[in-house]
């Protein structure tokens, strides 16, 4: 049986994962962003009925005041911190203030307002920049702040490592049983399609989606296409956040992932294949390739019993289907 939380500070609460109420209120924050949408519907599907939502033009998380306010009137039981300012390499590498400054504000004023009105479990979601650029492969939890990380988006990173000194303060004095969760490279529905701030995958698949509608000869990637990558699609992300949310209760962050990476030549070949391009595909090496590898350790995550089920082929036709769709409605 869950014990009601600690309000004092030092006080510690003994704590048991276990299935959450379904009928209490469940705030998602960020619930119209890639990985927010996909846990409201996983949430929707195991039969939650009483889901929060604000978008940004209701609820304006930088807004302390106004945060604080949403919390006393709404008192959510659970809390997933989904919302941030996210980007690509490009848009990290010309806004690193944008992304430092913004994701700080949110998470600190998402936390300290469920802290205030006592958020009984709160999963804040990261990211596996978080990890030095050099980290052994795969990437084991605590490799956390044991070397340098990634330049080009170093400031998102330190941003989301704040945030999980955060949740391991508050667990340290507020006695809260918080979690966070590090996914690795997400996709899926209601991704950001935009040239100048999408990820990677998402960039390939508009980028060849469109040479194969105008039947260009050849389309320029970045880099030497070398670096290896692991993708998750965003609803096998969900599942994963609501099997820890009710499974895992400790200080130290999980990663979230496959266990399995591809180069991005790979990728790039086989979105080109999905979409059905037929034309070259060339590789501008001047343009920076990031991190060489980014594979993550899920020992703990499949200790805590949970494994990725959408497999990459199924996850990329499906994701490419939705664009198709939702094209003429996506942000340029």
């Amino acid at each position: 049986m869950t014990k009601t939380a600690a309000t004092g500070a030092h006080d510690e609460v003994e704590f048991s994962p276990e299935a959450l109420d379904r009928d209490s209120t469940f705030y998602v924050a960020g619930h119209r962003g890639l990985v927010g949408s996909a846990v409201w519907r996983q949430l929707e599907g195991q039969g939650f009925t009483a889901l929060v939502g604000r978008s940004s033009g209701e609820l304006d998380l930088r807004d302390r005041s106004a945060v604080f306010d949403f919390f006393r009137s709404t008192e959510p039981r659970y809390v997933v911190l989904a919302a941030a300012k996210v980007g690509g390499i490009m848009a990290n590498n010309t806004y690193p203030v944008d992304f430092l400054s913004e994701n700080l504000q949110i998470q600190v004023n998402v936390m300290d307002a469920a802290r205030e009105v006592g958020v009984e479990r709160l999963a804040f979601l990261g990211s596996s920049c978080i990890y030095p650029k050099y980290a052994p492969q795969p990437i084991t939890e605590d490799a956390l702040l044991t070397g340098y990380l990634e330049p080009t988006n170093d400031a998102y990173a330190i941003a989301k490592i704040a945030g999980i000194m955060q949740v391991q303060a508050v667990r340290r004095q507020y006695g809260l049983p918080w979690i966070s969760a590090m996914p690795t490279n997400l996709y899926g529905p209601g991704d950001n399609f935009s040239p100048a701030g999408s990820h990677v995958l998402p960039a390939l698949i508009r980028r060849y989606e469109e040479a194969a509608r105008s039947g260009s000869r050849s389309v320029t990637n970045w880099g030497t296409g070398s670096p290896r990558r692991e993708f998750l699609h965003v609803d096998d992300m969900a599942a994963a956040v609501l099997h820890l949310m009710e499974h895992y209760d400790g200080p130290e962050q999980v990663n979230v992932g496959t266990g399995a990476d591809v180069t991005i030549r790979e990728i790039a070949d086989t979105i080109a294949r999905v979409v059905g391009y037929e034309g070259d595909t060339e590789w501008d090496t001047t343009k920076p390739d990031g991190t060489p590898q980014k594979l993550l350790d899920v020992s703990k995550l499949r200790d805590a019993g949970w494994t990725a089920q959408i497999s990459l082929e199924d996850g990329l036709r499906t994701t490419v289907e939705w664009f198709r769709e939702n094209e003429s409605n996506l942000r340029e």
